[in-house]
């Protein structure tokens, strides 16, 4: 549960850092750069760096591939923020890992979150290295980051988690590159260890076409700080018991970084074309 005096404090030095570093005005999107995201890094023109251990509500990433910095610049005509590195539950159990970041981007002036990941594919119609839009998300281990917070605003809804123009805008740049993009549904799992097959299967009763162990609670805090959200989810494995494969992290990793630069470079695409956006102004 948070500590509401101690997380505020935090994220007032981190917007006042943010502030001093890039000024007042903060870009409209932010993006969180999942496993095999990276890439889009370089597509960031002008490019300014900032480590998380300089803004004290920030997360230290304690995955491999996640380093744990801010790069702020822009791709075509849309400035952007992009957060490399994210908290996940399973690192220790607490799901609020994300919270100060997200309420330090929204009260600087971001309006919208780009969600990436990497995920196992409940569907053979999106095998590894396909992209899926998420359309909306099942909470599996059904904790939430906003127990504990005051007030009625905790009561979020969730029933538009994934907003509509931002999910139509991003198929409109998958059409004009010739590109299948899917939508489907996310769901997500606690982890660290992977699913066994009976789970999958029970997932993909339940409607998942996709699964993984990140993007639910930080979407959550996002909704709830008043964020607009797009999710977007690399397919890096066929999930448990539909493949011979061994699910490892290092597979997850292997297969992700293969998939990065086609990746990047629809997320760089998708990110300028919210320049044209005229909620996003």
């Amino acid at each position: 549960m948070i500590d509401h005096k101690t997380l505020e404090a935090q994220i007032e030095l981190s917007l006042a850092k943010l502030r001093a570093q890039f000024g007042d005005t903060a870009p409209a999107v932010a993006v969180v750069l999942g496993s095999g995201w990276a890439g889009a890094v370089a597509q960031v023109q002008g490019a300014k760096h900032l480590a998380y251990s300089e803004l004290p509500a920030f997360p230290q990433p304690r995955v491999e591939g996640h380093v744990g910095e801010l790069v702020v610049g822009t791709i075509g005509a849309q400035a952007v923020v992009m957060l490399r590195g994210r908290a996940h539950t399973y690192e220790t159990g607490d799901c609020t890992g994300m919270a100060g970041a997200l309420r330090t981007l929204a009260r600087w002036g971001v309006k919208a979150l780009v969600q990436t990941n990497a995920s196992g594919s409940l569907r053979a119609h999106n095998p590894p290295g396909a992209l899926m839009l998420i359309s909306d998300h099942i909470n599996a281990p059904q904790r939430s980051p906003l127990v504990g917070e005051p007030g009625s605003e905790r009561f979020v809804d969730m029933s538009a988690a994934y907003d509509a123009e931002l999910r139509r805008q991003a198929m409109q740049v998958a059409r004009a590159q010739n590109m299948v993009l899917t939508e489907g549904v996310y769901v997500w799992a606690l982890g660290p260890q992977f699913e066994t097959p009976a789970e999958i299967r029970m997932f993909a009763a339940w409607g998942a076409d996709a699964v993984g162990m990140s993007t639910v609670p930080d979407t959550i805090l996002a909704r709830h700080a008043g964020l607009r959200v797009l999710g977007i989810a690399l397919m890096t494995n066929m999930a448990a018991g539909l493949s011979a494969e061994a699910l490892t992290h290092a597979l997850t990793l292997q297969q992700a970084a293969a998939s990065s630069e086609r990746a990047a470079s629809f997320l760089g695409a998708v990110v300028a074309s919210l320049a044209d956006l005229e909620s996003l102004k």
